[in-house]
């Protein structure tokens, strides 16, 4: 199964054979057949970038890959990695940024070349200065859609790992927006309502055993 935000809403991609046990009927979700018509995708994409009233949408089809391989040709893909850094002793403790109104984890696009798990670990670096992190193992894969600055339609795929440090001292990356790192025990993070992209949600409950 594939799970891609688009305009803050999940999209799934699934097999027909379980989307009835993953995914109950509701009012507020769409749950369509894809019709192996990869124009039709354009229709679900165009609702999503606009505001919609669809808490989720799943596209099911015998062939889930070719959809999602359908479903990625209509985009610029561009690849990312990052980190949920816990701090030793306190294993509890994670780090999280503020950048452009959101609250998020440390992440930048993965140069050319380059190894994902060193991405992972340069661009927590940079973004929160901290010199010293042990990479532990990773955690998973987020899907997310925008527009860039010549409106074109970009997937960016991120790669996360789990990764611990003994710093608690922080230098936050102005040039990249990033005004505020900090120190967070993952349930009080979520107990208080604050602006976080879904997928940064998925990575702190599945990295944290929060499911």
């Amino acid at each position: 199964m594939y799970k891609i935000y688009i305009n803050s809403t999940p999209l799934f991609i699934t097999n027909s054979k379980y989307v009835k046990k993953l995914f109950p009927s509701t009012k507020d979700a769409l749950i369509a057949r894809y019709s192996g018509k990869p124009k039709s995708l354009l229709n679900y994409i165009d609702s999503l970038e606009k505001p919609n009233k669809f808490s989720f949408v799943v596209l099911h089809s015998a062939d889930p890959k070719a959809c999602f391989r359908e479903f990625k040709a209509v985009y610029k893909i561009i690849e990312a990695a990052g980190g949920l850094v816990f701090r030793k002793p306190k294993k509890n403790e994670v780090l999280f940024i503020h950048r452009q109104g959101f609250y998020d984890l440390p992440k930048g696009k993965i140069d050319k070349g380059e190894q994902t798990k060193a991405a992972a670990v340069r661009e927590v670096k940079e973004e929160t200065g901290i010199k010293k992190l042990k990479l532990g193992k990773k955690i998973m894969k987020t899907y997310h859609t925008y527009r860039d600055r010549k409106n074109r339609r970009i997937l960016k795929k991120t790669h996360w790992y789990r990764m611990t440090t003994k710093e608690k001292d922080f230098v936050p990356q102005l040039e990249e927006d990033i005004d505020l790192v900090f120190w967070m025990k993952p349930d009080e993070f979520l107990s208080v309502g604050r602006k976080v992209y879904g997928n940064i949600l998925d990575v702190l409950n599945e990295g944290t055993g929060n499911k």
